[in-house]
């Protein structure tokens, strides 16, 4: 699907700005689980409380934010870019991570972001909003499972990485639902009805 229309001359900057946004939350992601959280875990992750009595690693707030940010890529520069921020974002955290990191986000992200874009591209017509969050949340609870069996061997962190990661996209929605408005604003042509005399 190509672009979307340029509503306001909005588009083409929320595209750059979402693409920028996206490929630095990887390694801001790597980073935090390294070195950011309330509770370190010796030879483990950094972790964040996301709900009650529930931790994940810290950078799963920035993983949530990336499915959204990629479909906001989608959205305003087309499908192209949308596979090369998630290729660049793959080579960049194959780069900086730990191994063990880096093997959990290279594969982790990949997949769960190719298939949010899968997702997306389905789903477009329907509308932005429904799109970004059905594919964010199927791109989440994937990345979440993937990440955490490679990353840490031991399934305890997926409920909270997930709950994590879903806030964020909840984060999104006011964004989503004005990018939505404001296209449909923009691009809803003027229709002239006739009215029949009697």
């Amino acid at each position: 699907m190509p672009p979307i229309s340029n509503f306001g001359g909005m588009n083409r900057a929320l595209g750059w700005v979402s693409l920028a946004a996206f490929i630095g939350c990887v390694p801001a992601a790597n980073w935090l689980i390294a070195h950011f959280g309330t509770v370190c875990v010796s030879d483990g992750p950094c972790l964040i409380p996301v709900w009650l009595g529930i931790l994940a690693p810290s950078g799963v707030l920035l993983a949530g934010l990336s499915f959204v940010l990629r479909d906001l890529v989608q959205e305003a520069l087309g499908i192209l870019w949308a596979i090369a921020a998630v290729l660049i974002g793959g080579i960049i955290a194959a780069i900086i991570a730990s191994p063990v990191l880096a093997v959990a986000s290279v594969v982790a992200f990949l997949i769960a972001e190719t298939v949010d874009l899968l997702v997306f591209t389905r789903l477009r017509r329907r509308g932005l909003v429904l799109a970004s969050v059905a594919s964010s949340v199927i791109g989440l609870l994937l990345d979440s499972l993937i990440f955490v069996q490679i990353a840490f061997g031991n399934p305890a962190y997926i409920v909270g990485q997930s709950i994590g990661k879903a806030w964020m996209v909840l984060a999104a929605l006011p964004l989503l639902i004005a990018i939505q408005r404001a296209r449909g604003r923009a691009v809803l042509p003027i229709v002239a009805v006739e009215v029949p005399k009697l």
